[in-house]
């Protein structure tokens, strides 16, 4: 089923808020280095998850960022809802977007098939 276009408009404004609201709001250092890869909206504009990414690969950092955007998701989605123009703001949750280091993973697997092939 095709996204409506309202929603899609939806999705790139809270990236781009919730972006913004992580560089200047947010003073957890929990959330430091995290960016925003994509957002998504139900239909009825009621639930958004929120991926992002972080450059650390180890397991600790990474429940650490949870952590700390869970802690830091009543604060976002009050911002949210003051800067957006909308009914009611979604409520939100913060993933791991995975495919990053999916993408490393298979760059690193294509690198030492090319150094065996020599």
């Amino acid at each position: 089923m095709a996204k409506h276009y309202r929603v899609g408009r939806l999705e790139q404004e809270i990236q781009r808020e919730v972006d913004d609201i992580l560089l200047k709001r947010i003073r957890d250092p929990r959330t430091k280095g995290v960016t925003i890869t994509g957002v998504d909206v139900t239909g009825d504009l009621q639930n958004a998850t929120i991926y992002y990414s972080i450059l650390e690969d180890d397991q600790h950092s990474q429940k650490i960022t949870q952590q700390g955007l869970d802690k830091a998701t009543g604060l976002i989605r009050g911002e949210l809802g003051s800067r957006l123009s909308i009914y009611k703001t979604p409520t939100i949750q913060f993933k791991r977007d995975k495919s990053i280091q999916y993408g490393d993973n298979i760059d690193r697997l294509i690198n030492k098939l090319k150094r065996e092939d020599r």
